[in-house]
């Protein structure tokens, strides 16, 4: 079996956008990448992130929000931020792991304005679908070639 690249979303609460990029990488490319996910902070896993990935048949119920420190002494091969603030903030990680940094709107901020359920859904799923098209590009960010076979 080939070494899988492991990569780290980080983001600041863990609630939201690395969450969503965990669950899309496990569901297109997890014969390449170990996708992991933690926050600068933890916030939980945001109910609307969890059903907006419902609706294009990914299931991340069953992931829990967690800090880096929780991740113990994991290497990555990769880090992503994926807001700002974990830009900014990001824990040192050694030279040979590669830190990437791009950013998403904040679903749950955008969405504090929304009249309706529906209103801030439509915000979740903006972001949930750039950080789609972010991550089909993955493979070609890191220099991966992605296998043919058994993809999702």
């Amino acid at each position: 079996m080939n070494h899988q690249i492991r990569v780290l979303f980080l983001c600041t609460g863990n609630s939201c956008r690395s969450q969503m990029a965990e669950g899309l990488c496990h569901r297109f490319w997890h014969n390449i990448i170990e996708p992991y996910s933690a926050g600068i902070e933890k916030h939980g896993l945001d109910h609307r992130a969890v059903k907006v990935m419902h609706e294009i048949g990914i299931d991340i119920s069953g992931q829990r929000s967690k800090t880096v420190e929780e991740l113990g002494t994991e290497q990555f091969d990769c880090v992503v931020t994926l807001c700002g603030h974990a830009n900014e903030t990001c824990p040192f990680f050694p030279a040979k792991t590669k830190v990437l940094h791009r950013g998403f709107d904040d679903p749950p901020q955008l969405a504090a304005g929304a009249t309706s359920e529906e209103d801030a859904l439509r915000h979740y799923r903006r972001v949930r679908d750039e950080i789609k098209d972010y991550i089909l590009t993955l493979p070609d960010t890191l220099g991966t070639e992605p296998s043919t076979e058994d993809e999702a």
